[in-house]
């Protein structure tokens, strides 16, 4: 009750409290602190996919200026061999402000991308989102085959029929690209599935869909068990090394992924950083109010 509280309370608390919590989670705030993150889990075998914290936002133009802050991470990523790639949420871009000032600033990022033989993975965000950003991603995939990807979030109802109907942009040459994760916002009932072993239960289906079709699968969970069955599908599947990864948040469960990488599978880091930082914070703690007992310990731990 106190971790459930203290989470509901946190997007009113200060800042600087919210940053105890918030720093295990964040590389930093500057493109510098996420290039020295990145940097280190490289160093560990760990590849990355970069994140520019932000979305849902209310003017066009800091759709522009976020657009040139991606231009200039890849830029800087690129150039310094990061190994890498980079992930998007399309309402940072003005998804539900004007559709097509969105996929076209969207299709920039990606050509220069592209041009840097590097890669895009297009963010799924909450359900008004889904059709559109579907829509905007069977767009780019048929130009950028090779550049771009998309997330699927196995909680939502819909998610079997997508997989389904977009199996069509499928190809040996280029295998659609997935991150499969089981989905964090909050849905109504008839739109996602609620129980906990229902989510597991249909993320595994989706896993195996994906595996029988021959996509590309970023196997995104912290979830000791789902991280075992899909180990246990991929040696039953013999599933080739080159056509699935798996993927955690920056912070989460690091032994975990320790044990992922020591048993031979690629392992990829989403590292987030930036000034806008506060409200992927807060959501974080929502997902996972047994945080708070960090910050309870921050604040009576002082060296």
């Amino acid at each position: 009750m106190l971790n459930k509280l203290i989470a509901n309370m946190l997007p009113y608390m200060p800042k600087k409290l919210v940053w105890v919590f918030s720093k295990r989670y964040i590389a930093g705030e500057s493109m510098e602190e996420g290039l020295l993150a990145s940097k280190l889990l490289n160093e560990k075998g760990i590849e990355v996919t970069v994140d520019i914290l932000g979305e849902f936002i209310t003017r066009l133009d800091e759709a522009e200026k976020n657009r040139d802050e991606y231009l200039e991470v890849i830029e800087r990523f690129t150039s310094e061999n990061v190994k890498g790639n980079f992930s998007i949420k399309p309402t940072m871009f003005g998804l539900l402000l004007d559709k097509e000032v969105c996929y076209n600033l969207l299709r920039e990022v990606v050509q220069f991308a592209a041009q840097k033989d590097s890669f895009i993975r297009i963010d799924m965000e909450d359900s008004q989102c889904v059709d559109i950003e579907l829509d905007i991603f069977r767009r780019l995939r048929k130009e950028f085959p090779k550049h771009v990807g998309l997330v699927l979030q196995a909680y939502l109802r819909r998610t079997e029929s997508d997989l389904v109907a977009l199996n069509d942009l499928n190809n040996a040459n280029y295998p659609i690209s997935f991150r499969l994760c089981k989905g964090i916002y909050v849905e109504p009932e008839n739109i996602a599935f609620k129980e906990y072993e229902e989510v597991r239960k249909h993320f595994l289906k989706d896993l195996k869909y994906m595996f029988e079709n021959k996509m590309y699968v970023g196997i995104a969970t912290h979830d000791k068990y789902l991280v075992e069955e899909s180990m246990k599908m991929i040696g039953e599947m013999n599933i080739p090394k080159n056509m699935y990864e798996f993927q955690m948040l920056y912070g989460v469960t690091p032994e975990l992924r320790q044990l992922i990488v020591d048993n031979g599978h690629k392992m990829r880091v989403y590292v987030p950083f930036g000034e806008k930082w506060f409200n992927y914070s807060t959501r974080r703690l929502k997902e996972n109010p047994k945080m708070a007992q960090h910050i309870i310990k921050a604040l009576f731990i002082r060296g």
